[in-house]
Order: structure tokens, then sequence, then C-alpha cells
């Protein structure tokens, strides 16, 4: 009795400890495994976005020869930028809402004595669709400062005698 005992202990354990070695797929990092919960669909997965957001409007800004000062102006400071390609900058943008799949866009700029020469990645500079855009009117229209005051500057106010304001 004891024999068996012992050998269900001894092969439980191995099992376990050969349960405890599998991975869920191949080549998947830890960071990319999730629990059984993350899946439910009632489980709240906050949105995450990490890197330079940019729309088709600031990549269709983009001409030939601009300096990277300009870009930088244009696009903000780049994501990625090489120590050994200084005249190659990397935007990378990545968004995940909730339990749907990641969404990744890549922007690469490439320079030539400090002139923009080439753009690559998932969006392109399109003129056509530039020219197309009409400028906007904008207009503001700022208020008139009403002098807002504090009860301690209202109080100082009428103790010097001072006509009440408006307020």
């Amino acid at each position: 009795m004891q024999k068996i005992i012992t050998f269900l202990l001894v092969s439980l354990s191995l099992s376990l400890s050969l349960f405890g070695c599998s991975s869920k797929g191949k080549g998947n990092p830890v960071s990319e495994q999730s629990s059984a919960l993350e899946r439910l669909p009632f489980v709240y997965q906050m949105p995450v976005q990490q890197g330079n957001i940019i729309t088709e409007d600031m990549v269709d800004s983009l001409r030939p020869g601009m300096s990277k000062r300009q870009v930088r102006f244009l696009l903000g400071t780049p994501l990625l930028v090489d120590f050994f390609h200084a005249d190659r900058w990397d935007y990378t943008y990545t968004l995940r809402r909730g339990h749907e799949p990641r969404e990744t866009k890549r922007l690469t700029l490439f320079f030539e004595d400090d002139a923009l020469v080439r753009v690559e990645g998932d969006m392109r500079p399109d003129p056509e669709r530039a020219a197309a855009q009409e400028p906007e009117e904008l207009i503001v229209t700022v208020p008139d400062w009403q002098g807002n005051r504090g009860l301690i500057q209202r109080t100082l106010n009428r103790l010097e005698g001072k006509p009440k304001q408006r307020e």
C-alpha cells in the first residue's frame, strides 16, 4: 500500500513539474501571455498608447528638403534615433484598445546633409490630399476681463470705502 502511495506522489510531483515547464506557444515572450481571466469579455482592459501619435495631416506636411529641425517641430522628437545611423529617424506608435489586437504604425524618415530625403512606413505623404484641404479660418473671441476679486479683496475695498464693482 505504501509503495502505491509513494508511486502516486512521485508521479504527481513529476507531472506537475513538467507542466510548469510548458509554454503557451513557440517564441512567445512572457509579457505577451495573458491569463484566462484577462480574456473574459466583462473584464475591463485599459487602452494603452505608446510612442508618437502621428496623423495623416502631419505626414502630408512633410516635404523633401525639410531640415531635421523643421521635421522635429512638425512630428515631435522621434521615438528611436539610432546612434550608428543618425540620419534615420523612426517614429513608432502602438495602441491597444481593450480586448482588440494591438495596432502598430511605423514611420521612418531618412536624411542626407540635414535634409529630408525619403519617407517609408505605414503612412506616406500625399501632396494632393494636403492641397485638397482648405485652410480653416479660426476666429477666437476673448471676453473682457471682469476683475474677479476674491473675498479678502472685496472686504478690503469695502473697508476703504471704494464703490462696489460689478462682478
